[in-house]
């Protein structure tokens, strides 16, 4: 008798659990390689965001108190003004602020890029001349001398490479193509005014020594800059350099590289030769410590005042435009070029705008202005009639966008990348 084989029904086969992105296996699932990449993805940005971010903040407080705490200006753990300086804005200017972050903060990029000029330097520096690369940075020639001023060459004005204010228009020349300079001076230490990577390649390229206010010479030591290529100086002291006396003076501003503030001097400066004398700004609100300069010091052939990033927020920290004609006529200045504008965007005004009020106020006071293109060198003993280049470039408000200037924000950007591009091609 002849068995009949059964069969038992064929089960089907089931997929292994999921367990946490690893099949029974320990093979990563699909889903769990899409979950390690979206993971993967922001924490390479802040990686990538956050790099070099304990250097670039520079010296701790611990290694800059002994430079410091010896300075009648020093109290507290802190510098301070002469005169009383709100810190922080009241309540409702910080309501204000807020409103405008959310609804203006593009006003301040141009709505066509920026013309550059780049103009050859000579082999010789004359007796008086200017070289300005934007925002604060410019080449001061004085009797036969040559110094630097807040020179910043770098994409962003930040500790980070992702994240902080970017450039809006590419640097003119590259650092490569200055000649040997005789000192470089700082007015600061905030990112618009010290440059980490700007500073580490002066060092390799030029021999002149970092001219700066009290504590900033520990950021540089930190970076790598030698001792004696360092000068530390207090409000009114002076260095002589090349033949040229270079003086520390007042501003009323502050400083900090991150949460801890005014733990280093700010100033303005002098430079004075034999024959001519030049005011360098930096970064400062309306003070009467200009006149007492100005009679001190003065009067002076060329001053570089700062136009841009005012707001009622801090109108104690930064100029208006007008308020820079009142201080060139405080310091009895002869030419008056305007710096600390069209580079970054650090205010609420339109790109232009500080232009636009600087020269009607100096017009109301018969001032003499000139207002260079990034690049552009202006002889000061033959200096040429100002000429309007900064109203073809305009605001996105002067167009009437409705877009609160987020497009030409876009595009004007994106323009000065592909000219940086070009550039370093």
């Amino acid at each position: 008798m002849r068995r009949r084989r059964t069969t038992s029904p064929t089960r089907p086969r089931t997929r292994a659990p999921d367990r946490g992105g690893w099949d029974a296996r320990g093979v990563p699932s699909p889903r769990g390689l899409l979950a390690a990449a979206l993971l993967a993805a922001p924490v390479a940005w802040l990686t990538r965001a956050a790099w070099g971010l304990p250097v670039a903040l520079g010296a701790s407080r611990r290694a800059l108190r002994p430079h410091v705490a010896g300075s009648p200006h020093f109290s507290e753990g802190r510098f301070r003004n002469t005169l009383a300086t709100p810190s922080l804005p009241g309540s409702e200017d910080r309501r204000t602020l807020l409103r405008q972050m959310r609804e203006e903060r593009h006003r301040g990029v141009p709505a066509r890029p920026v013309p550059l000029a780049p103009t050859p330097l000579p082999a010789e520096a004359a007796e008086l001349a200017v070289t300005w690369f934007g925002h604060s940075s410019a080449l001061l020639e004085v009797d036969g001398r040559r110094v630097l001023v807040d020179p910043v060459w770098g994409r962003r004005v930040s500790p980070s490479p992702l994240v902080g204010p970017v450039r809006l228009h590419p640097v003119p020349s590259p650092l490569a193509d200055l000649p040997q300079v005789d000192a470089v001076l700082i007015s600061h230490d905030h990112y618009d005014h010290l440059d980490l990577p700007t500073v580490r390649e002066l060092v390799q390229r030029q021999r002149a020594p970092f001219v700066v206010p009290l504590g900033i010479g520990a950021h540089l030591r930190r970076w790598g800059v030698p001792e004696d290529r360092v000068v530390e100086l207090d409000w009114d002291g002076e260095v002589q350099i090349a033949g040229l006396t270079l003086t520390c003076t007042e501003a009323r501003h502050f400083s900090g590289r991150f949460l801890t503030r005014d733990t280093t001097l700010w100033s303005s400066w002098v430079v004075a030769g034999p024959r001519h004398r030049v005011f360098f700004g930096g970064d400062t609100g309306y003070t009467p410590a200009f006149a007492a300069i100005g009679a001190r010091l003065g009067p002076f052939d060329l001053t570089l005042l700062p136009v841009g990033a005012y707001n009622d927020a801090w109108k104690y920290i930064h100029m208006t435009p007008e308020e820079a004609v009142r201080a060139h006529g405080d310091l009895g200045g002869g030419l008056l070029v305007p710096v600390h504008w069209a580079t970054f965007n650090l205010g609420f005004h339109g790109w232009a705008e500080p232009i636009q009020r600087l020269c009607a106020a100096a017009e109301r006071s018969d001032v003499r202005v000139a207002v260079p293109r990034p690049g552009e060198r202006i002889d000061v003993l033959a200096a040429p009639s100002t000429r309007d280049w900064w109203t073809a470039v305009g605001s996105p408000v002067d167009d009437g966008g409705d877009d609160a200037g987020a497009v030409s924000s876009v595009v004007a950007r994106a323009g000065a990348w592909l000219a940086e591009r070009r550039a370093s091609r």
